[in-house]
């Protein structure tokens, strides 16, 4: 783990398995956190009391406003019940993975004209859309997590467009222990 980047605030919008773990690792690092989820603020309140004074309970409206990053982990299938807008001028770190159980079938993954990234990217059209987290298990984001240039610390891949907000994610990941690899862009066809 490194020490690299300055304190920022960052918005998740899910506090499952993987958002309240992020926002852990987030907050162990210094980071301010503004995390929301479907049940409302006061849901959270054993979660934010856990995490201390570097974290906040919000809206889903207030998470997405809290700062330039905001991590979507959510069940895929809601994604679109995030008005599109809200997102807009934000980097969008996606943690999703397509469970057809869990989200409903969705037609464009189900005949794969889609991936679950050009998905969410589709629907936060306004956003930068970085692809990340979705292939680590929770428990591991705490547990795995190494200093920078341990031999064989574990990598993430990281999906997106724009390579200043794909660096930018990255030196986050750095930043929570782990090893960023550039995975090239979210669309299929490149």
């Amino acid at each position: 783990m490194t020490t690299s980047l300055p304190p920022q605030t960052i918005g998740i919008i899910g506090s499952g398995n993987i958002g309240g773990a992020l926002a852990r690792a987030l907050t162990r690092a210094g980071h301010r956190v503004v995390i929301a989820n479907s049940r409302g603020p006061a849901s959270l309140a054993p979660l934010v009391t856990e995490l201390g004074e570097l974290a906040t309970a919000g809206t889903v409206e207030q998470a997405a406003q809290a700062g330039e990053l905001v991590v979507v982990t959510i069940p895929l299938g809601a994604v679109t019940g995030i008005p599109s807008a809200l997102l807009d001028g934000r980097i969008v770190i996606d943690t999703n993975n397509y469970y057809p159980a869990r989200d409903g079938h969705i037609a464009e993954l189900d005949d794969e004209s889609l991936t679950t990234a050009e998905f969410v990217a589709r629907h936060f059209a306004g956003a930068t859309v970085v692809k990340a987290f979705n292939h680590i298990p929770a428990l591991h984001i705490a547990e795995h997590a190494q200093a920078a240039g341990t031999p064989d610390r574990r990598a993430l891949m990281v999906y997106g467009e724009d390579a200043a907000a794909v660096a930018r994610v990255s030196a986050l990941i750095d930043e929570l222990g782990f090893d960023a690899v550039a995975g090239g862009g979210l669309y299929r066809d490149q």
